[in-house]
């Protein structure tokens, strides 16, 4: 029998998986968004600057959201993985026009590499809308 405390989210509208894992799980009221990477959905391929990199992997986060039920407003936590931590004024330049007070808690880091050698990778932890 399939768990239905955990449900797998999947927008055709955000890049597809690079991996075995989901682009989002539901589970007690929370969606859990795995890391997007700046990649267009339509093209399969990755923006060319970290400003798109991060707008592009900001927009799969809300479309994912959209589809699970959820929105950009219902973000309490982020994740910021940066091939460069200097690129970190960028990314945030970005990320407040995709958010408003009260702002999610939020991470950022710098790691040695990013799958497909992307600059910037984005997870988020949402609430489902109460209906």
């Amino acid at each position: 029998m399939k768990n239905k405390s955990k449900v797998a989210v999947l927008s055709s509208d955000a890049a597809e998986p690079v991996g075995p894992y989901s682009q989002a799980i539901v589970s007690n009221s929370l969606v859990f968004i795995s890391g997007q990477l700046g990649m267009d959905a339509r093209k399969k391929e990755l923006g060319g600057t970290v400003e798109e990199q991060t707008r592009l992997a900001l927009k799969s986060i809300e479309n994912i959201l959209i589809e699970a039920g959820s929105s950009l407003d219902d973000i309490v936590k982020t994740t910021i993985l940066l091939a460069d931590l200097d690129d970190f004024s960028v990314v945030n330049n970005v990320y407040a026009q995709f958010f408003s007070e009260p702002y999610p808690a939020r991470a950022a880091y710098q790691v040695a590499k990013l799958p497909l050698d992307a600059m910037v990778e984005i997870e988020a932890v949402a609430r489902l809308k109460e209906r």
